[in-house]
């Protein structure tokens, strides 16, 4: 049963009748909640709670935040959320050059017109960096709102707009690679239950594979095969990265200057397409280590937490 917004519960019943735009009748509490899930049957629910929500931050003296689509004419002058730096930087240049030849392929960086991390990336789950097989699917790269902006509802505002915008666009349904806790570098599993997310499948050692249907009776994502059991072939530490995470920029280099100083073998091992992340050993493409065939870690080391590494394996 679809429970009835919250933000349509925090109005009184004349206020929340015009919000949906039904004549100006009085309505107990319970009376309004039960015909409001008689209305859900027949109206969208996503565009009621949108306006009542927007009528409740009104009356609040609140707004919704304005948000920015990342276009090639604006990509130069906007920052991107995640690294906030002049474009000289290593991360930003090495984001911004790799979400300019994405756009082309249908993604979206959305972002809210602050300067901090709130954002959503998602992209067509066919030319996703991901090995997952998901036709006809959204997928979101990466969705961030943290600091100050959490608990604003920018979460929700971000999230509801990429569901928009999918549906609109004839997809199925959103799939997001989270964990079975949360954990850094992915969606937390909690906001995204909350949202009405499910896990689909699973790969070792803790990637879940999430998804949201827009419909019944479609087609379920999945892992690709291979990376069931994340591994490869090779000894010492081999990282896979993408320039999809800025980060990677600033740490690969500076990871594998640790490796030479601590004399451990390193391979460094950069995706380039969108194929070649389709066929990466491991769930996780922005960053990806092991050390001797087996999978370490999905979170990008610093030199301290990666020299802390070495001195246990030996």
């Amino acid at each position: 049963m679809i429970e009835i917004s919250q933000a349509l519960l925090d109005l009184d019943s004349n206020d929340a009748l015009k919000v949906m735009g039904w004549p100006d009748h009085h309505f107990t509490s319970q009376g309004l909640y039960m015909t409001y899930r008689c209305h859900v049957l027949y109206v969208n629910l996503n565009i009621e709670n949108n306006r009542c929500a927007g009528y409740v931050a009104e009356k609040r003296g609140k707004t919704y935040m304005k948000l920015i689509a990342l276009t090639k004419e604006n990509l130069e002058k906007e920052h991107i959320c995640c690294a906030i730096s002049n474009n000289k930087d290593c991360q930003v240049a090495s984001k911004k050059a790799w979400l300019g030849d994405r756009l082309d392929e249908g993604l979206v960086f959305l972002k809210g017109d602050v300067r901090g991390k709130c954002f959503i990336e998602y992209i067509p789950a066919e030319s996703a960096w991901v090995p997952v097989k998901a036709p006809g699917y959204m997928y979101i790269d990466c969705f961030w709102v943290s600091g100050k902006f959490k608990g604003q509802g920018y979460s929700s505002q971000l999230l509801e707009e990429c569901i928009r915008d999918s549906r609109e666009k004839g997809k199925k349904g959103l799939v997001v690679l989270s964990s079975a806790k949360k954990r850094p570098f992915l969606m937390d599993p909690g906001y995204l239950k909350y949202k009405g997310f499910e896990t689909v499948d699973t790969a070792e050692p803790f990637y879940e594979l999430m998804y949201l249907p827009f419909t019944e009776n479609v087609d379920k994502p999945a892992f690709m095969k291979h990376v069931k059991k994340p591994h490869v072939d090779e000894k010492g530490y081999v990282a896979y990265y993408t320039n999809q995470c800025p980060f990677t920029a600033k740490y690969i280099p500076i990871l594998e200057a640790a490796a030479l100083k601590n004399q451990v073998p390193w391979h460094s091992v950069k995706i380039e397409t969108a194929e070649q992340a389709q066929s990466a050993p491991a769930p996780f493409t922005s960053f990806s280590l092991f050390y001797d065939g087996e999978f370490v870690t999905n979170e990008i080391l610093s030199e301290k937490k990666f020299e802390s590494m070495i001195q246990k394996k030996n």
